[in-house]
């Protein structure tokens, strides 16, 4: 009787799942069901995400960056910077020549008066 009841009364990883009536109690099993379920659908959940973010990068990529500053000027065109300082440099010989010119004929004016 003594070994019969120390048996039933504790020790035994049995006697925990147990009830009463000497009947399996199966709510741990039922958890442990549900927490695996769980597990799984968020293992999933992150594999199908990754799988996501791998095929469309470009497309989340576009959502953290910065969209571009409206003061900053766009980059000059190498040519067009060309040009602008060779009309530069044309306008200003001109002007140089007709101030040489200008001050040549008067110079000649005062010599033949």
């Amino acid at each position: 009787m003594a070994a019969a009841g120390a048996g039933a009364g504790g020790g035994g990883g049995s006697s925990a799942a147990l009830g009463d009536g000497g009947a399996i109690d199966y709510s741990v099993h039922e958890a442990w069901n549900e927490a695996t379920n769980v597990y799984l659908l968020v293992v999933l959940a992150s594999l199908a995400l990754l799988v996501y973010a791998r095929r469309n990068k470009r497309r989340i990529m576009r959502i953290f960056t910065l969209p571009p500053a409206a003061e900053t000027p766009p980059e000059p065109n190498f040519y067009d910077s060309m040009k602008k300082i060779r009309l530069r440099q044309q306008l200003e010989m001109y002007s140089i020549g007709v101030m040489m010119r200008s001050f040549s004929e008067t110079e000649v004016d005062d010599e033949w008066r």
